[in-house]
């Protein structure tokens, strides 16, 4: 096999799948996507000059130095007779530590006497909390040198195939559980095919803490998505971090700010994208797939000459940047490129039938799964029919009368004739395309004045087709380039991700707590952003009864927020549609605290007057000085923009809603007083009838909760299972319940255990009905998660 590259390891290891389950190795590559898309955009930049001689690819990690920043594994099962052993003596020959799954079919002192180099064990948070602590003891009498300790949701605990027994309590392969452990009997388990079985999940900071109690190893802390997470761990005693996420992983290395090592996992094919994860912030990283294909294809021989060319394509990347070291790498060698072209497992790109079209051809976005999650929530809506659904965040259409939208059209054209507009000119307004920022916006300036305390001009103002032009316009006009980046509390709108992702714009999560937003995780990401070299550009937000989470944004918060965006220069994007159909007493929206012109306002009279109106708008009264020193408005800018998408939005459209705002005098909020309190007493009949299906002894017993807003559309529960679409189908077919995973409003990752629930568009009965078979769902779910009474 000598002189293969990594390209034909990958094309003969997908050849010889016959002894490789096609399913396995799928999902190997879909687990990664995330960071494929990311590696697949970004190019190194080349640098200036000569080297004085070659780059040094040597990595220095708590006190060890390796001749690269490279991990192998974690090994877990691996095929061909060889296995685990092939990897361990090829890496050790390498001078590269592997890394060793719990779920290793050899046991500890197998691997430990054919090791040439250190091994480190990567475990888990066990529900069983012996089990880890057995673990960790085993592994360093073999003399294991680190432990990797992987908290959250397992995405990627996986077994080779066959590697996970039918039923443990009759054979364990798994060998070091055998003979006294915790695991020798798993006999109340029952069959199972995936060891997830065996885990919590849940992101349990403590067990971090207790086994760093019970053992002298260095500790990495593995799951580890956010800044905020990374900072646990670290207070938790962690010496490591490891993450999963390319996307967060910039963040997650500043926040640490060298504290500790942090290492990724997840997509690594190519010896540029070491170099490629040593800039976004890794100071080595994990290989798993390319080492797999040297296994599957050469066993001890390939992975040794996998291995070798990862470090030759790692020293040829270094310099062609002119970088002297590995560790030299930081973010100034990389530039954001269109995505080539891939399909085959080489990295080429495969031919698509002639008149057809490849998917890797087309915009990333496409493949994104932000954009996929309505699209599966709406097909299991239609597949069960008779299920109440409680996940379209759209208005009770009781309120509407056909014959109304004639009404409010008619009230328009009186108002242009009284105001001395000729037949001829109402006739060019209604049939022609208009003014591109609209024609209405001296209504809705009004309105806004008089109902919401925002006084603008009205050349401020662009009428859009939604909100979600709105955020389209926005975006393209604030974002100039890769160094940009867009804050958005998350959980957040999935269309505010989606306009993101469209556009190539970069996000950056930042997690609310219970109570919402917090001023000072904003600015840690504020600094965590610009010590990584990108520019926080604006910050995305509603404050008022949000979507997705319900949580309204106190008094002090709004005060505390406009004061860090003017010390910070960033942008507010308030986006608040459920202010006005939300009952009792409404704090002031930014905008008209806004004394800085700090806040770009969206609107929409989507929820407020009908949707099918396609109706928005955004005030962006900032000014703009172009290179004159001429000064206009950002309300202007965004006109142009939208003069080269939608053109204008629909006259027809803007008359009907021109019109509901005159019939109401502006006060949209008189207008929707019936609604609101529609909207508040179906949010109330919705949390009486869950607490008196599942009343507080029972859910702190199965550890379920949820929260309580006062107004808006939705509300969030969490559950001891995972909340994810396997869930909701089930939930659909088996129960007639539909609800939306949480996880689809978490851009960076989170809410695996939390659903999100819509009251806005169910009757009573239907709520009534509804709670009860989403009980009876969540009472049977959290009987087959063994430890469920157990969890916070």
């Amino acid at each position: 096999m000598a002189g293969r590259g990594l390209e034909d390891y990958a094309r003969l290891a997908r050849e010889g799948l016959d002894s490789v389950p096609a399913e396995f190795l799928a999902t190997e590559e879909r687990l990664w996507a995330g960071n494929r898309r990311i590696l697949d955009r970004t190019a190194l930049r080349p640098g200036d000059g000569d080297l004085p001689g070659p780059p040094g690819t040597a990595a220095k990690i708590l006190g060890h130095t390796w001749p690269a920043p490279l991990l192998v594994g974690s090994l877990a099962g691996l095929v061909r007779p060889e296995g685990e052993l092939a990897v361990v003596r090829a890496s050790g020959a390498a001078g590269l530590p592997v890394v060793v799954s719990a779920f290793t079919g050899r046991t500890f002192a197998e691997l430990a006497s054919a090791a040439e180099g250190p091994l480190w064990l990567r475990t888990h948070l066990f529900r069983d909390r012996g089990t880890a602590r057995w673990l960790v003891s085993r592994a360093a009498d073999a003399g294991f040198e680190a432990v990797v300790l992987a908290v959250g949701p397992q995405r990627h605990v996986r077994l080779a195939p066959g590697a996970v027994p039918v039923n443990l309590a009759e054979d364990i392969p798994i060998r070091h559980f055998r003979g006294g452990g915790p695991l020798a009997d798993l006999g109340g388990y029952g069959p199972f095919a995936d060891p997830r079985a065996l885990l919590d999940d849940t992101v349990d900071w403590a067990g971090v803490g207790r086994l760093r109690s019970i053992s002298a190893l260095p500790l990495f802390v593995a799951g580890v998505r956010t800044p905020m997470d990374a900072v646990r761990a670290l207070a938790e005693g962690a010496d490591g971090i490891v993450a999963d996420d390319l996307g967060a992983l910039p963040g997650i290395a500043a926040s640490v700010a060298g504290r500790c090592p942090v290492l990724l996992r997840g997509g690594i094919r190519r010896g540029a994208d070491i170099l490629v994860s040593l800039a976004h912030g890794a100071d080595a990283v994990l290989l798993d797939r390319p080492v797999l294909d040297g296994l599957l294809v050469a066993a001890r021989e390939g992975v040794t000459e996998v291995l070798e060319e990862l470090v030759s394509e790692l020293r040829a990347a270094l310099a062609l940047t002119g970088t002297g070291s590995a560790a030299d790498a930081g973010p100034e060698l990389l530039r954001t490129t269109a995505p080539a072209p891939t399909g085959a497992a080489d990295g080429t790109a495969e031919r698509a039938p002639e008149g057809d079209l490849r998917r890797s051809d087309l915009h990333t976005s496409v493949s994104d799964p932000v954009l996929d999650t309505m699209n599966f929530l709406n097909e299991v809506t239609h597949r069960y029919p008779d299920a109440i659904s409680f996940a379209p965040g759209r208005p009770y259409d009781g309120f509407f009368d056909t014959e109304e939208i004639i009404t409010h059209v008619r009230t328009y054209l009186d108002h242009l004739a009284r105001q001395g507009d000729s037949p001829q000119a109402i006739r060019t307004a209604m049939y022609q395309y208009g003014p591109t920022a609209g024609q209405i916006r001296e209504i809705i300036a009004d309105s806004l004045r008089d109902d919401e305390n925002i006084d603008i001009p009205a050349e401020s103002i662009v009428v859009t087709v939604g909100a979600q032009e709105a955020m389209l316009l926005v975006l393209r006009a604030l974002i100039t380039g890769p160094d940009d980046v867009l804050l958005v509390s998350s959980p957040c709108y999935v269309g505010i991700t989606g306009a993101a992702r469209l556009l190539d714009i970069g996000l950056s999560a930042v997690g609310e707590r219970d109570s919402g937003l917090h001023c000072a995780d904003l600015e840690a990401a504020i600094l965590a952003e610009r010590a990584r070299g990108r520019r926080p550009r604006a910050l995305y937000v509603v404050p008022d009864h949000s979507n997705p989470s319900g949580t309204t944004m106190d008094a002090r918060t709004r005060a505390e927020l406009l004061d860090l965006a003017a010390r910070h220069d960033l942008l507010i994007v308030e986006d608040s549609p459920y202010r006005m159909v939300s009952p009792g007493p409404r704090l002031p929206s930014l905008k008209s605290l806004d004394h800085a012109r700090r806040v770009v306002h969206l609107g929409s009279f989507s929820k407020t007057i009908f949707p099918g109106a396609r109706v928005g708008f955004v005030v962006a009264d900032q000014r703009v000085v172009d290179d004159t020193g001429r000064t206009g408005l950002l309300a202007a800018e965004l006109a142009k923009i939208k003069s080269m998408v939608t053109v204008n939005t629909s006259s027809l459209s803007q008359a009907a809603v021109a019109g509901a705002l005159l019939a109401a005098r502006g006060r949209i909020s008189e207008r929707n007083a019936e609604a609101a309190d529609y909207y508040g007493k179906a949010l109330r009949t919705t949390l009486r009838s869950l607490d008196h299906h599942l009343p507080a002894e029972r859910r702190e017993a199965l550890g379920v909760r949820w929260n309580e807003p006062t107004g808006g559309f939705f509300l969030t529960v969490q559950v001891p299972f995972r909340a994810d679409n396997e869930a909701l189908t089930r939930s659909a077919q088996e129960f007639g319940v539909i609800w939306t995973p949480m996880s689809y409003f978490y851009p960076q990752g989170g809410g695996d255990h939390t659903l999100r629930l819509s009251t806005s568009y169910l009757t009573d009965a239907q709520i009534t009905e509804g709670t009860a078979r989403l009980a009876r769902f969540i009472e049977d779910r959290s009987a087959g998660t063994p430890g469920a009474a157990a969890r916070p």
